[in-house]
């Protein structure tokens, strides 16, 4: 006679003793980001007193905009123009900044951003990279806001037409990112939608994928594994997408927002990063005094 629940034979492989001793195999879970970078302090070899003065000055101005900037829905960059400068002080410049975890890369018809955050966080180096020239500056803020003004320009129209078989909850989660972003405004709190735990079908995700399309804002960020974070081609919607050390997809995110966090360099990361150049300063300025 079947059971309540229609079934004739009881269920196997359940309870105890029906899992794996873990003491003899051993458990497998999923490895883990590893590896985290941390800062490094790094005080450039003073050979040319002359240059190191002149990059000792770039770095003053890029102190006193770390110092001067402050959070909040109105805060934007401060620019450091650094397009003058003779090619051994910015090596002086760059060497002093160092190299840190975000790098952003804008691509559009003849024109491209190339963006490196510095070991001091809320330090960017950019590169504008166009058909006749290339310039450069340095800029203090969150994150750079030249990279959000061109992150949404689609490098291809948004597809349109009826919706291809195998689709599961793909009409659905593009209707809720269509309207979020529509009625997204700067300042609003971040909308998320985690494929990770969602339900959905390979067909789903390569179907709201090609009608959001596909922006021109790259962005990287290597702190702990790896996260990639693309602009889409409609307003305020980004992938972001974690990796681990392995480069294994742990975190699988649609994000209706300004620019994601995990990107942008907090009030505290800015505020020590103005306490990490004044050491490197006064130590610069120690050296200047030795070799004059």
């Amino acid at each position: 006679m079947s059971s309540l629940f229609g079934m004739t034979h009881p269920p196997v492989d359940f309870g105890p003793g029906s899992q794996p001793d873990a003491g003899e195999e051993g458990l497998e879970y999923l490895p883990m980001p590893s590896g985290m970078r941390v800062y490094e302090p790094h005080l450039p070899e003073v050979a040319d007193p002359a240059c190191a003065a002149a990059a000792r000055a770039v770095l003053v101005r890029v102190h006193e905009a770390l110092a001067h900037w402050s959070p909040g829905p109105a805060s934007e960059e401060i620019r450091v123009p650094v397009d003058d400068l003779d090619a051994p002080v910015l090596a002086l410049v760059d060497e002093a900044l160092g190299e840190g975890e975000v790098a952003v890369k804008v691509e559009r018809a003849g024109d491209r951003l190339e963006i490196q955050e510095a070991s001091l966080a809320g330090v960017w180096r950019v590169r504008a990279i166009g058909e006749s020239a290339t310039r450069q500056s340095l800029l203090v803020g969150g994150f750079p806001r030249v990279a959000l003004n061109r992150a949404f320009i689609a490098t291809a129209p948004i597809a349109a037409g009826p919706p291809p078989a195998g689709l599961m909850n793909g009409m659905p989660i593009l209707t809720e990112l269509l309207d979020r972003s529509a009625a997204w405004r700067r300042g609003d709190a971040p909308h998320a939608v985690n494929f990770s735990l969602l339900p959905h079908t390979p067909e789903d995700l390569a179907f709201i994928e090609q009608r959001l399309g596909v922006g021109a804002t790259t962005i990287l960020s290597r702190g702990y594994g790896n996260c990639r974070v693309t602009a889409t081609a409609t307003p305020n919607v980004w992938w972001v997408r974690y990796y681990n050390s392995v480069d294994t997809l742990i975190l699988d995110t649609v994000e209706i927002v300004d620019v994601p966090a995990v990107v942008c360099a907090a009030a505290e990361d800015i505020a020590d990063s103005a306490e990490r150049l004044a050491e490197i300063l006064d130590a610069l300025a120690t050296d200047l005094e030795r070799v004059r």
